[in-house]
């Protein structure tokens, strides 16, 4: 078993600021992985410039973990092995997904430990009838085992409101190395943040956003409060998102553009209309519009109409593109052409698919 920290250049990288894809399945028409095109997208994804994959979460499909599919260790596996066949001269950080009840999340944790992974997102899904204090007492448990990456997840997809108390509480554990923030929710997001801000373990916890609806104006910005009559600044420096699993080469190009300005006087009010731009896409992938039904095969169409995947195909067969989605994805390509990565896709696919 590896280490429990994080290299000083994995951590360096983690608070530059990464792009960190929410890495997808690939399944065949019976439902199967499809261990091809599941290399492919590791080989994407790396090539992409993406400072990381995650890997066991949401876009991957919680059913991994059930018994009949029993895919959890295997998907691990086989992105971990290409990280590590690509022989990367840069920091690439591997984030194992972790879920479930203690001993679950404990099992996931040596697992992942076991193939090499990095850090551990911790999900706080499924655990409604647990108190705030049992859930950070689970998350001291797991971070003793693996650097941590604390998940606020939105309620409509499975998550729960936190008191910014607990994200007090939270900031103080030693092993957190960072925070996504996925609540699609400005008033939620400010709870983190501010509660980083004031825990004396600020300065070592990277803040990421998972707001798939808000992340160009997420990565733009400097949150500042006084602390102890002290100005303390924090920026969310990078993302680690399922949006990011689609046209990730552009998204990558995306985040060194706003490392670049971000330290400036002022931004250009483009960068407004951009940020519309990407959220419009995610309505189209995410389906929002029927309570994000539709947010896994949406994805799984981009990357099919690219090659990267064969189908749409999930391991639950109720889980399916809504009506209209896909006319919806047809009409931000149309509008969209310089968000998406095709051209780049289509040099390089064949490589991928050896």
């Amino acid at each position: 078993m590896k280490d429990n920290s994080l290299s000083v250049e994995l951590l360096n990288a983690l608070h530059q600021g990464l792009v960190i894809p929410a890495h997808p399945l690939a399944l065949d028409e019976h439902r199967k992985l499809d261990e091809r095109h599941q290399r492919a997208l590791t080989r994407y994804y790396i090539a992409s410039g993406a400072g990381g994959v995650a890997v066991g979460v949401h876009s991957t499909q919680f059913e991994i973990r059930d018994k009949e599919h029993n895919l959890y260790e295997t998907v691990l596996r086989l992105a971990s092995e290409e990280a590590d066949r690509a022989g990367l001269a840069r920091p690439f950080i591997k984030v194992a997904g972790i879920c479930g009840p203690t001993e679950q999340a404990l099992n996931e944790t040596e697992i992942a430990a076991k193939l090499g992974y990095d850090a551990a997102l911790l999900s706080m899904g499924g655990l409604s009838g647990w108190s705030e204090g049992e859930i950070l007492q689970r998350t001291e448990q797991i971070a003793h085992k693996m650097p941590v990456i604390g998940f606020y997840l939105q309620p409509s997809v499975g998550g729960r409101i936190f008191s910014y108390e607990f994200w007090r509480s939270f900031a103080e554990i030693p092993g957190v190395v960072a925070i996504k923030m996925a609540p699609f929710n400005r008033y939620q997001t400010l709870d983190v943040v501010r509660a980083v801000c004031h825990s004396s373990r600020c300065d070592e916890i990277a803040l990421y956003t998972g707001n798939d609806d808000n992340i160009i104006n997420d990565l733009l910005t400097t949150y500042r409060f006084e602390v102890h009559g002290k100005l303390v600044e924090k920026p969310i420096v990078g993302g680690l998102l399922g949006h990011w699993a689609v046209w990730t080469r552009k998204a990558v190009e995306l985040l060194e553009e706003i490392k670049g300005i971000r330290n400036g006087e002022s931004i250009s009010r483009e960068w407004l209309t951009r940020s519309i731009q990407v959220t419009d896409s995610n309505a189209a992938f995410f389906d929002p519009a029927h309570d994000f039904e539709g947010c896994i095969p949406g994805i799984h169409e981009v990357l099919r109409r690219q090659g990267l995947l064969r189908g749409t195909w999930c391991l639950n067969p109720d889980e399916r593109l809504s009506e209209g989605q896909a006319e919806e994805i047809e009409r931000v390509y149309r509008q969209y052409p310089h968000l998406h990565d095709d051209d780049f896709v289509t040099a390089h696919l064949k490589e991928w698919l050896e």
